[in-house]
């Protein structure tokens, strides 16, 4: 199968080596079998993560070079506040150094002890600054998430019945607010609705419960409602997110992902009391509100990065390159998450690795081997990401163990694609001889990150 025709021509290529064997085996070793812990120098093909690995544009290196680099009320910012307020449609606007640091602005305001957060399937960070504050993070995404094998075309939609029972059993007083993920990520990169989007406005309304985004991924999930809901056929991208966004009372974005730059994030709303106490905030943990902890041609580069990614052509490459890797593993039966979703293709670790037990960790095992057969190195999704129970201590395995194979934008040809297929297909027909792993290191948070295995 061909893949999908670059709208873009390449300017300056990155030259990369390719370990022999030996190199490889030495190096995830080395790495405590963990890919996060490998030397960038040590892959070949990079599908770790799509934050803060995209290829800019011409323009977008254009913009670094008019950087204004004033302390205060740089000409940038103004730039990037009007490409906010046209493509997503909020009025204000505070800059991060990423996405992260605007989670913890927002939620650490809107989170107060004891308080659910109730979340269309969790994400890591996200978990972890609504718990900071003594908050909790519960389950409301539908039951098809957690099936790898069904192929619901919005199975990022929240259940509003799961929704109900957690007001009926807590009260409507213990709901912080409802976080809204756009192409759930830790479900395969599955979007919601607009009209799921639209009923949990109304729902929400009802018991005067706000709603905040995490926006990191609305233009590949607004191409999705673009392609697959009725009504949407050939209404332009913009159009799309700003009526998502409608839905929301603000949002949280992670600026290296959709907004295709190397460092950045913000946070966005219309409501006057968010947005004075994060802009308040905002001076003491990540610089002046008109720069956030970014430099001035970060600013710029972010603001035209937006409106790129928003493009209706590039989302429909971005999306079918994706598709292109997911669809030469499913033709041959390698265990994918489906539908294919919107920024990586997911293998199921439970099917490829049938016979490891959870407790050896089989997305964080085939992450590796992945690595030693092939020098790409993927990422695992599964119970090492998310982590133990607060109370009992137990680690958690989640119903979906996953290996994510991320694609960066505009970084890879279709050819890497196939480099990367073949080699999973390699291991998928020798699967039954790969060794568990146990965990020999384990940090407090986030321990994906920098947990250490060695093979059993």
């Amino acid at each position: 199968m061909n893949g999908p025709v670059e709208p873009f021509k390449i300017k300056m290529i990155e030259h990369v080596g390719m370990p022999d064997e030996k190199r490889r085996k030495e190096a995830i070793q080395e790495a405590g079998y963990n890919t996060f812990l490998l030397k960038s120098e040590d892959v070949f093909i990079d599908l770790l993560t799509d934050s803060g690995t995209s290829a800019m544009s011409d323009n977008q290196w254009a913009g670094l070079m008019l950087g204004d680099e004033a302390y205060a009320g740089a000409r940038n910012f103004y730039h990037l506040e009007k490409s906010i307020q046209d493509v997503l449609g909020f009025k204000y606007v505070v800059p991060t150094h990423q996405g992260r640091a605007a989670e913890h602005l927002m939620y650490s305001y809107l989170v107060q002890p004891e308080q659910l957060v109730p979340r269309n399937m969790y994400f890591t960070t996200s978990k972890v600054h609504v718990e900071l504050p003594g908050g909790k993070m519960v389950d409301i995404i539908i039951d098809e998430a957690h099936d790898p094998e069904n192929e619901h075309p919005f199975k990022g939609n929240v259940d509003l019945q799961k929704l109900q029972a957690f007001i009926d059993e807590y009260g409507v007083d213990k709901i912080a607010f409802v976080n809204v993920e756009m192409d759930v990520n830790m479900a395969g990169g599955q979007p919601i609705s607009m009209e799921n989007l639209r009923n949990l406005r109304e729902f929400c309304d009802d018991y005067r419960l706000r709603i905040i985004f995490d926006a990191t991924r609305s233009s590949e999930n607004a191409y999705f409602i673009r392609e697959r809901e009725k009504g949407y056929e050939s209404t332009p991208i913009i159009e799309i997110l700003r009526e998502m966004m409608s839905y929301s009372d603000g949002c949280i974005y992670s600026s290296k992902k959709d907004c295709l730059v190397n460092i950045g994030g913000f946070l966005a709303t219309n409501e006057k009391d968010i947005f004075e106490h994060t802009r308040s905030m905002v001076v003491v943990y990540e610089g002046l509100h008109t720069y956030g902890g970014l430099a001035g041609r970060d600013l710029e580069a972010l603001s035209r990065g937006l409106r790129e990614g928003a493009e209706y052509n590039y989302l429909k490459y971005r999306i079918n390159q994706v598709r292109h890797l997911g669809e030469m593993l499913m033709d041959v039966g390698v265990p994918i998450v489906k539908p294919i979703g919107g920024h990586a293709v997911f293998l199921n670790a439970l099917k490829f690795l049938p016979h490891l037990p959870r407790n050896q960790w089989p997305a964080q095992t085939l992450a590796a081997a992945i690595y030693e057969d092939s020098a790409v190195r993927t990422m695992e999704r599964g119970a090492v990401s998310k982590g133990r129970d607060k109370e009992t201590g137990e680690n958690i395995f989640p119903a979906l163990e996953l290996v994510r194979l991320t694609i960066p934008r505009r970084v890879y040809t279709n050819t890497h694609m196939e480099y990367t297929a073949k080699s999973i297909i390699r291991l998928y027909e020798k699967r039954d001889i790969i060794k568990g792993l146990k965990m020999i290191y384990e940090p407090k948070y986030l321990r994906f990150f920098q947990a250490r295995f060695e093979k059993i």
